[in-house]
């Protein structure tokens, strides 16, 4: 399985980037690969619209260390773990993601997705520097 490592530096500190980025009603502004509209909380697990149908995520516990983990459940029930990290980094934070390229997806499909992640970063980026 392919993976690519997509990152951002934000120049703010990383517990707030940490705070914003991992925060569940804040994900349709600035991950529109994953989240679009309001998000629906059913337990532990958000319900949001994307581009793909409707999804389930389900997010690592919070924590001090800057993982944002998510599991992500596709409409055709397939989960998909993305990890997702919050890093200190000498200008502020680093966020990196890790894609992975799932069984049967063109070449042409990971660089669409790998694209759509570095823009969702870049949103990232933009609302916390303002």
């Amino acid at each position: 399985m392919e993976s690519r490592h997509l990152s951002v530096v934000i120049r703010r500190d990383p517990h707030a980037v940490a705070a914003f980025a991992g925060d569940p009603q804040r994900l349709p502004d600035w991950a529109a690969g994953l989240a679009a509209g309001e998000p629906r909380v059913d337990g532990d697990v958000l319900v949001v619209n994307s581009p793909m149908g409707e999804v389930r995520v389900r997010f690592a516990p919070p924590n001090d260390l800057g993982v944002l983990d998510h599991e992500v459940t596709l409409p055709d029930g397939t989960a998909v773990h993305n990890p997702l990290r919050v890093l200190p980094h000498p200008l502020g934070a680093e966020v990196v993601f890790t894609l992975r390229r799932l069984d049967g997806v063109t070449a042409d499909a990971f660089e669409a997705d790998a694209t759509a992640v570095a823009a969702d970063l870049e949103r990232l980026r933009a609302l916390l520097e303002g």
